[in-house]
């Protein structure tokens, strides 16, 4: 292959795409912006796993941290990196620079590929699925969920696997608010629960079990 067939950059994730072609119309017009800097923009999604219920003598079973890491590390195409626990927590056991959790923080182009799998590949694996919560945002637009276990991932194979964990997803905005982080992420195809659904609680909840 010559240099002038070499590709010199990746395909545009979809997702991406879909929300400068035409989901930023969309919220333009919905909220009446006349300016596309004023538009709310997804920054970065932070994937987490807490570990501290799994400590034995301050320190984390080889089995469950190797699991931990391989899921995150093959979801998310990133290494994690171990968060430390900044002050005990009694309950748990733990005590202040003990292991609590591990976390992945995606930007960019790992950003966007993520979260097209995980609302069109990973979301309609989760058994009697009714929706995510649009309840969980905070007042600057970020949203939170979590996933009771990593088999809704298709590229997990969980007969190679010995321990079951959650996780919880962050997805952070800038320029935003609750509603207009819900209207981007509805439509880039985040399957919210329907309004006469309110009162079944969704699969995907606020936190993972």
């Amino acid at each position: 292959m010559s240099k002038k067939e070499i590709p010199t950059s990746l395909p545009e994730p979809r997702l991406r795409r879909a929300y400068r072609e035409e989901v930023s119309a969309r919220v333009l017009k919905e909220f009446g912006m006349k300016n596309i800097h004023q538009l709310p923009r997804i920054d970065k999604v932070v994937i987490n796993v807490g570990v501290g219920r799994h400590l034995e003598n301050q320190k984390l079973k080889p089995e469950y941290r190797d699991a931990v890491i391989g899921t995150l590390s093959t979801i998310s195409g990133q290494k994690p990196i171990m968060i430390l626990a900044k002050k005990a927590v009694s309950n748990f056991k733990v005590r202040e620079g003990a292991p609590s959790a591990f976390m992945v923080t995606l930007r960019r182009e790992r950003m966007w590929n993520f979260l097209d799998r995980l609302i069109n590949l990973a979301m309609p694996r989760i058994k009697d699925f009714r929706g995510v919560s649009d309840k969980t945002f905070d007042r600057q637009g970020n949203f939170a969920m979590g996933l009771s276990e990593q088999a809704v991932w298709p590229e997990i194979n969980m007969a190679n696997i010995n321990h079951s964990h959650g996780m919880n997803i962050n997805i952070v905005f800038t320029h935003s608010d609750p509603k207009k982080s819900r209207l981007v992420l509805a439509e880039l195809g985040m399957p919210f629960v329907k309004p006469e659904e309110t009162s079944s609680k969704p699969v995907a909840a606020a936190a993972a079990q």
